[in-house]
């Protein structure tokens, strides 16, 4: 495989997805950082030379440049156990991979970058309006979670695959979010059970 470069912000999930994907893989990842609170990935040379739409992560694979975490993970994935061989389990994988971007990401990654990294008092007012709303919608994305968990181990099949990789990033941190973890005990367990996997980082 050639070199890997993460283009990254380490206090990003989105960016935790793929150093762990990689770390439990094995595989080694050389990180470069920068500082989205400060506008580095929004300058000309960052635009021109990494995302022109100016976000992260972005891996770099050799020459090529991949954004968007999930796609990521799938690359660093493919041919592995994280990816189930069965068809309907890898739509499977995937579907749960569409729900974090959709319903889970959104809302718990959204309410704990506005309080625990800019503060609710430099919030817009249309922000601090979104706040109930987020709210609500994140503890339907977990109690939606710990349903689906309450009678398996992991959300895919018989072992964790890049699904439960995508949801574990921002859902063991939510809490920075004002999201309740403790009245979810399955997926409590589920987050136990991949800080147990061997190979795993934990968050920077």
């Amino acid at each position: 495989m050639d070199d890997l470069i993460l283009h990254e912000d380490p206090r990003s999930g989105n960016c935790y997805k793929i150093r762990l994907t990689a770390a439990l893989l094995g595989l080694p990842l050389e990180r470069k950082e920068y500082d989205i609170l400060t506008g580095e990935t929004r300058t000309p040379g960052f635009l021109a030379n990494v995302n022109s739409n100016g976000r992260i992560p972005v891996l770099q694979i050799g020459d090529r440049l991949l954004p968007e975490s999930n796609a990521a993970c799938f690359y660093l994935g493919e041919g592995t156990e994280l990816i189930p061989g069965d068809c309907f389990e890898r739509a499977d994988m995937l579907r749960w991979m569409f729900f974090e971007q959709y319903n889970h990401e959104p809302n718990i990654a959204t309410l704990r970058f506005w309080l625990a990294y800019i503060g609710e008092a430099h919030l817009t007012d249309q922000q601090r309006a979104q706040i109930p709303a987020k709210r609500i919608a994140g503890q339907d994305a977990l109690a939606l979670m710990d349903r689906h968990l309450s009678g398996r181990a992991w959300f895919v099949g018989e072992a964790c695959t890049l699904a439960d990789i995508s949801l574990y990033a921002y859902t063991h941190v939510a809490e920075a979010g004002g999201l309740r973890l403790r009245d979810h005990r399955y997926v409590c367990a589920w987050l136990d059970r991949v800080a147990a996997l061997p190979g795993y980082v934990p968050m920077d």
